[in-house]
């Protein structure tokens, strides 16, 4: 089974999505179970996580729509205001209101102005709804927030974490060394795994493919074939390529640097990390097509 556990669905107009004022023309439009399901299901992705695209309550609970929508979708990475003084409630609510769909959280790191921010103790009482609900954290970092994650670790080093799109490398600049050794560092921690995704929309146009081969090489070499999990980054990806080429290109890569291990970087990992439901009934295709 290849299960994608990284994959957003959006709809700009209703209004909490402020990151896409500056993306590029192409994805700010639309993106929704139509768009994608017979892509998905021809490329023989069988389940997809969904993952939070806006800082807001009320996008994870789109996201739950989406996800009864198309059940292919078999948990939701959700936002919380990890600063908010009832976050408990907060997070009881959106357990409640996912019925057995919530998986994990995932506050947008990246986007934050203190670098320091995943490591202040603010947010403490957040981390430890996390623990006592048994939800995973979704870390989307960059360079600028990889010493706090790595602070925040040291600290709680039994938190149940995924490093999104193996940490954001800035593959433009070329500096290899610094980012290796943040992932050298982030593997030591045994319940941190990471995602095999999101790297090809780190190049620069006048990059070819083969820039990412070290990086992928070394996040193997770092997690092993345990620890990391495929996901498309749909539809960011599509900055670069389409759903089918990313993940051909994905599972070159798996059977070059871990060959019996491909079932598991391809969807077990995923479903064991994120404690998944598959037994949710799939809605057929042309059905989604229909909503």
């Amino acid at each position: 089974m290849i299960l994608d556990a990284h994959q957003h669905y959006w709809k700009p107009s209703r209004g909490d999505y402020g990151w896409l004022a500056g993306a590029p023309a192409s994805l700010r439009r639309d993106f929704l179970p139509q768009d994608i399901a017979a892509i998905r299901d021809e490329a023989g992705v069988e389940a997809f996580v969904l993952v939070q695209a806006a800082p807001s309550e009320d996008e994870t609970r789109f996201l739950f729509e989406m996800a009864r929508l198309d059940t292919t979708a078999v948990g939701v990475v959700g936002w919380v205001d990890f600063e908010a003084p009832d976050v408990d409630v907060r997070i009881a609510s959106l357990i409640a209101d996912g019925g057995g769909l919530l998986v994990g959280l995932r506050p947008m790191a990246q986007d934050i102005d203190d670098p320091d921010w995943l490591d202040s103790e603010r947010i403490d009482a957040a981390f430890a709804c996390l623990h006592s609900s048994d939800l995973a954290f979704d870390a989307l970092v960059g360079p600028l927030q990889w010493p706090a994650l790595q602070r925040r670790l040291d600290r709680e080093p039994r938190l149940r974490v995924v490093v999104d799109h193996g940490a954001k490398p800035d593959l433009a600049d070329g500096s290899f060394s610094r980012w290796a050794t943040c992932i050298e560092r982030l593997a030591r921690y045994p319940n941190v795994h990471c995602k095999f995704s999101g790297l090809l929309t780190q190049l620069t146009p006048d990059q070819d493919e083969a820039t990412i081969t070290p990086y992928v090489e070394h996040l193997f070499s770092s997690f092993g074939p345990a620890r990391l999990m495929w996901g498309s980054d749909w539809p960011v990806a599509t900055l670069r390529c389409d759903y089918a080429h990313w993940l051909r290109l994905a599972l070159r890569h798996v059977r070059a640097l871990a060959p019996d291990h491909e079932a598991a970087v391809m969807g077990e990992n995923a479903a064991r990390f994120y404690r998944l439901d598959l037994a949710r009934p799939s809605l057929p295709v042309h059905a989604m097509a229909r909503q």
